[in-house]
């Protein structure tokens, strides 16, 4: 897990450069599988996995998350997840990150800032004994008191030799609920926060998710190990404080 892991997250720092305006989502989807396949010698998760046609998702301004790459060009206003998998010998590895243009608005800074303390929190709360219901109430809490609103469709997820598995982390929730966390655990926080009401709506390729109220929306993601006193963060990006 922490070789899969240390992978996902070194696809973010190598695509984040190629970032820029004028670039297309489906680009940046051929360079991060040229990198993974060639350089790595992985798999791309998300390709072929239950139908998704490319290896990345990129999830654009108002995207929610499942954004599929295609020729839509970055330009400078734009804000951007980009969400890896990596298989490595079995073992998944599963991060995303925002990336911001130039001309990124005040409003979208704010939403992407508070995103990632959205999940900062939630994983600061990790160690054995607290519930997953302690988790998204952290979340939840942090996100509602700075008026953004937290996606309940989609949350986070036990992974492994998985992509997917149990127990599902939710964003949101009451204290002292669902499961308590036992070392060993590997899971994902990945809170999708948004700007305006927390409704969603499943676009009719199956798989892009965006924001009903076409308000802005933001994710960030890190893959995380319940260890006996606390968590260790397996996707984390060299100089990243969590």
């Amino acid at each position: 897990m922490r070789n899969a892991c240390r992978l996902a997250a070194e696809v973010l720092q190598m695509i984040g450069p190629h970032v820029r305006t004028g670039v297309t989502t489906e680009q940046l989807d051929q360079i991060c599988h040229d990198y993974i396949v060639n350089v790595q010698q992985a798999i791309p998760a998300p390709l072929n996995y239950k139908g998704f046609p490319k290896s990345i998702c990129t999830s654009l301004n108002h995207v929610v998350c499942h954004g599929i790459p295609s020729d839509r060009k970055l330009k400078d206003s734009d804000i951007i997840n980009i969400d890896i998998t990596v298989i490595k010998d079995g073992f998944h590895g599963d991060t995303s990150m925002m990336f911001m243009l130039d001309q990124a608005s005040i409003r979208a800074r704010r939403l992407t800032e508070i995103t990632y303390e959205c999940m900062r929190t939630g994983i600061r709360m990790i160690k054995p004994g607290v519930t997953l219901g302690d988790i998204g109430h952290a979340i939840q809490f942090y996100a509602e008191t700075r008026n953004c609103s937290v996606v309940r469709e989609y949350c986070g997820h036990g992974i492994g030799r998985n992509f997917h598995e149990e127990p599902q982390v939710l964003h949101y929730g009451e204290k002292g609920t669902g499961m308590n966390l036992v070392p060993g655990m590997t899971f994902t926080v990945e809170p999708m926060i948004n700007a305006g009401k927390r409704h969603v709506k499943l676009l009719p390729d199956n798989w892009t998710v965006v924001t009903k109220d076409r308000s802005l929306s933001a994710q960030w993601e890190h893959t995380v190990l319940v260890t006996n006193d606390g968590y260790e963060v397996l996707t984390l990006r060299p100089g990243e404080d969590i």
